[in-house]
């Protein structure tokens, strides 16, 4: 493969250092806005995976014993981090991943405050503890780090994830091992030289590049103690078997076909907005993009006819290109596989109403991989196009009857990760947060993303296990309750005789 002098060199860094794949396999890392070839990305060997777990694993006891008001000072150094190199970290996302560069600005800034809500970690940590148990007994409940855990991140959001699994995972005195996807490694790059600057300690976070097999090393590895996931449903269930074989934790958060219902009295103007930046920022990249919109009869016209103009008007280009609206897709194999959607949905009867495929793009932009907006009418929910997860700028819109059979359609799917509601009627508001059957609901927005504060994920196929992130859920899930029973004794006490012993004394405690 050949690259220029000015290459990306995307490197491991395990145990504080950073390393090639000596004599390893690497692949071409590309800027999806041109097509062209911007550096190189080492798939790393099932040993330098577990060379990296075993780093992880000698640095933890020392992490876990270390107070935790001087752990919490590496958090606090992170955030100020981010916060000063945000248009630099914004940038790397927006030249491997094609997002926009507003857009990628704005999810380093989501970062910054997921890693501020992380701060919060020591009034999260605390315990409990029960006060007179049985005589002179009390209880506590200790909430105390597990080990070394591994997280493998998609390539859609790069800097998110690393916002949800490290800051959460060491924060709480746990090493870590972090996998970005090939397809967008340089946010991770820069974020990992960051944390040295930072002066945080060697093989406390570790990050490894590759694929199937460098994630796999893990299942069987005793030091792993959990793995999270953000990515698709089959690769969490492939985790999930792998992990449960060994009882390791798992937080794996998968797929995602999101609806959003317009009902007759939603605010048109915010509906066609929030569409817009709904299904075509990044480029539908995202598992809370709207893919199926569900519109009643009364505003059904109106709404295609809005929908469409707008559409039309949304420029696609550069992801660098302040005045672009919408970036590119991932790859060309992206690009392909959501060509193929669009043919499928002709093929199925759909009316093909904005055809996105071949825009127009500056000359310097020809070899990107380039999808604009696409939107079908006339779709009906048992249609493939409805059913599976496209994930590209490819709108289906649906005609419903009424808020009952939205609700059914909902229910009926296979993925359960958001829902979004368009109205100003009460009780079709709580209605639908009652019983649309998702993990996260929005009312009146385009995008339902919970605030850091509050956990994040779906049902259903898009969550396999119950672990969410973000949020006291993350603090959960990194955590163990260890219980401490504790006798207070008074120094010089005798100890009771046997015949005594319900006098204060415990003569036996078996849990059955």
């Amino acid at each position: 493969m050949k690259v220029n002098s000015q290459a990306i060199r995307i490197q491991n860094h395990i145990n504080g250092e950073w390393e090639d794949e000596v004599g390893g396999q690497y692949v071409p890392l590309r800027n999806p806005s041109t097509g062209q070839v911007i550096g190189e990305v080492p798939i790393s060997s099932p040993e330098t995976s577990r060379r990296a777990v075993a780093a992880a694993a000698a640095a933890f006891p020392a992490w876990k014993a270390m107070p935790l008001p001087k752990r919490m000072n590496y958090i606090h150094l992170m955030h100020q981090a981010l916060k000063d190199n945000l248009e630099a970290l914004a940038q790397a996302v927006a030249v491997d991943q094609g997002k926009h560069i507003a857009e990628a600005r704005g999810e380093v800034g989501r970062v910054i405050e997921i890693v501020q809500m992380a701060c919060a970690i020591p009034a999260l940590i605390q315990g409990e503890t029960i006060q007179g148990i049985a005589n002179n007994i009390n209880g506590r409940v200790i909430k105390a780090p597990i080990g070394v855990f591994c997280g493998v991140a998609p390539f859609n959001f790069p800097a998110l994830v690393f916002g949800w699994f490290i800051p959460f995972a060491i924060g709480t005195g746990n090493t870590f091992v972090y996998k970005p996807s090939t397809e967008s490694p340089l946010f991770m790059q820069k974020m990992m030289q960051l944390l040295v600057d930072i002066g945080l300690p060697k093989g406390v976070v570790n990050v490894v590049h590759g694929e199937r097999e460098t994630v796999e090393a893990w299942y069987d590895d005793d030091n792993v103690s959990g793995v999270c996931l953000v990515g698709s449903t089959p690769t969490a269930q492939a985790i999930a078997a792998g992990c449960g074989r060994n009882g390791k934790k798992t937080m794996l958060l998968g797929g995602a076909k999101n609806f959003l219902l317009a009902m007759e009295d939603a605010p048109m103007d915010l509906l066609i907005e929030n569409v817009l930046m709904s299904g075509y920022g990044s480029a539908g990249q995202r598992c809370l993009a709207v893919s199926n919109i569900a519109v009643v009869p009364e505003i059904y016209d109106e709404f295609v006819e809005r929908l469409v103009a707008a559409s039309k008007g949304v420029r696609v280009g550069d992801a660098t290109d302040p005045e672009v609206f919408m970036g590119p897709v991932i790859s060309a194999k992206a690009k392909e596989r959501i060509e193929r959607y669009v043919d499928i949905g002709v093929a199925e009867g759909a009316t093909l109403a904005l055809d996105g495929r071949n825009p127009s793009v500056s000359e310097g932009n020809k070899e990107g991989y380039f999808v604009g907006p696409t939107i079908f009418t006339n779709v009906t929910p048992c249609m493939q196009i409805a059913r599976e997860e496209i994930f590209g700028p490819v709108l289906s819109v649906i005609k419903i009857g009424c808020i009952d059979s939205a609700l059914d359609a909902i229910r009926k799917h296979k993925l359960g990760n958001g829902a979004c509601i368009f109205t100003q009627n009460t009780y079709y508001t709580e209605k639908f947060i009652s019983e649309a059957d998702v993990g996260m609901v929005g009312v009146n927005v385009g995008i339902c993303a919970p605030h850091p504060y509050l956990p994040f994920g779906g049902i259903k196929g898009s969550l396999v296990g119950n672990n969410k992130v973000q949020g006291k859920d993350a603090i959960d899930f990194f955590t163990q309750n260890k219980v401490a029973t504790v006798r207070i004794v008074e120094p010089g006490a005798k100890p009771a005789a046997a015949g005594n012993a319900g006098n204060g004394a415990v003569r036996s405690c078996v849990a059955s």
